[in-house]
């Protein structure tokens, strides 16, 4: 079993930046599709980021230009760098990993969409607050 863990979440005011680290451990494959989600109250969960495993990204429309994905093989570390934060960015957010069921994740994030559904390992979370 994976397990995910997220870190780095925290209180900034608009324009600031943030990054988050998901830390995977457990029974691990040598490779995984990892993408970035976030959920605000009363919100349905959204895809933020996400990467394949031949490195391909893919951004929501909404954090292109100020969100980046990448990853630190070495440390099983999935980061996602936040710049320019709005208070529209505030929200839990929560990483996830699939191995088996990758190659149906790539194809639907090349046409600019996340599957969550897709996605069979997920972490706990972490808020980001920003305020105005």
């Amino acid at each position: 079993r994976v397990h995910l863990a997220e870190s780095g979440g925290g209180s900034v005011q608009a324009g600031g930046s943030l990054r988050l680290s998901c830390e995977a451990s457990g029974h691990l494959y040598s490779s995984y599709c990892m993408g970035w989600f976030r959920q605000a109250p009363g919100k349905r969960r959204e895809g933020v980021a996400a990467i394949d495993t031949d490195g391909r990204t893919t951004y929501a429309d909404s954090v292109k230009g100020r969100f980046t994905i990448y990853q630190d093989d070495a440390k099983n570390t999935l980061y996602l760098q936040m710049s320019s934060l709005k208070p529209e960015d505030t929200a839990t957010y929560i990483c996830a990993a699939e191995h088996f069921g990758c190659n149906a994740i790539r194809e639907i994030q090349a046409l600019g969409r996340f599957p969550s559904g897709d996605y069979g390992y997920w972490g706990q979370g972490t808020q980001v607050t920003v305020s105005s």
